[in-house]
């Protein structure tokens, strides 16, 4: 059945913001459609408007896609562009837009462009003087920083970091001294892994492990990093779409005195290994740094 759209809806919107897709044609245009990263009750009134209207909707997986459309009913050309599709692609997508057709783009959940394709087609677009037309909507990125309850007035998002553990490492590197919460993409397999990288290489922060954010199982486990490598050591990797919120640094507020002052306190009842984890966990400073340092005290007595 046809999705049914209220009466309503077009008279309290302003009429430039809403399309009654009963009486009007969608202008010309690309419009990034977000969708729901679980449950499908988040999807919005002007998704459905534009999904309706749309000419065709681009979409990464049309196996993935053609499931919401059956859910609201919505009969819709799907067009794949994914992460495989290149310059010829985009060139017949920009083509059909010069024409005046209006295109939806979709990822399989949540926001376009946001660690999934689009960036280079909405680039073209824009070069080519065509409308663009976020339709904002559900996001993974947004919905883990509100679970974590960790800082969210400043925050950075890594994407997904490299799966390999050298690559990830110098990475991260960047990252250490940046101001902010920091927000990463993750899958299960490499989850302990990269929490054991982070904890060495940021510190060993308070974080938050964020999972299938509006579903069923929806969880957010917080801890420093080392408390969440132990507890995945233990438990198995986790199911489920993954985001890790690292909390910012707090190494500014720490002098190169006052770290000498906690690293001499620690090594006179532990060992240099130990004594820089204890202060990497205190001041969110990076351990292999402390543990250089820690080591010429401990070679020169302290």
């Amino acid at each position: 059945m046809q999705w049914v759209f209220p009466l309503v809806y077009a008279r309290w919107m302003d009429k430039t913001q809403a399309i009654d897709v009963r009486n009007e044609k969608l202008p010309a245009g690309l419009y990034l459609v977000a969708t729901p990263i679980g449950n499908l009750r988040d999807i919005t009134l002007r998704a459905l408007d534009v999904l309706t209207a749309a000419d065709a909707v681009l979409c990464e997986d049309s196996r993935v896609s053609g499931k919401l459309m059956q859910a609201y009913g919505l009969k819709k050309k799907l067009v794949v562009y994914n992460d495989h599709s290149g310059p010829r692609d985009r060139g017949r997508i920009v083509s059909l837009l010069t024409q005046g057709n209006a295109l939806a783009l979709i990822s399989d959940a949540g926001t376009p462009l946001i660690a999934d394709p689009g960036y280079k087609l909405v680039r073209d677009c824009l070069d080519q003087g065509l409308a663009v037309t976020p339709i904002p909507g559900p996001n993974a990125t947004l919905g883990a920083l509100q679970l974590s309850g960790l800082p969210s007035d400043r925050f950075s998002f890594l994407g997904f970091l490299p799966p390999k553990s050298a690559a990830r490492r110098t990475a991260l590197q960047d990252w250490v001294a940046v101001p902010g919460t920091l927000v990463t993409f993750e899958t299960g397999p490499r989850l302990l892994a990269s929490l054991r990288d982070m904890a060495e290489v940021l510190g060993d922060r308070a974080a938050a492990v964020v999972r299938e954010i509006t579903k069923r199982h929806e969880e957010s486990r917080r801890g420093t990093l080392s408390d969440l490598a132990a507890f995945y050591e233990t438990e198995g990797p986790p199911k489920g779409e993954i985001v890790v919120v690292i909390a910012p640094p707090e190494a500014a507020v720490w002098s190169d005195a006052a770290l000498e002052e906690a690293l001499r306190d620690a090594l006179k009842t532990m060992s240099v290994k130990d004594a820089a984890a204890s202060v990497a966990k205190r001041t969110g400073v990076p351990r292999r740094k402390l543990y250089d340092r820690g080591a010429a005290l401990a070679k020169n007595g302290l």
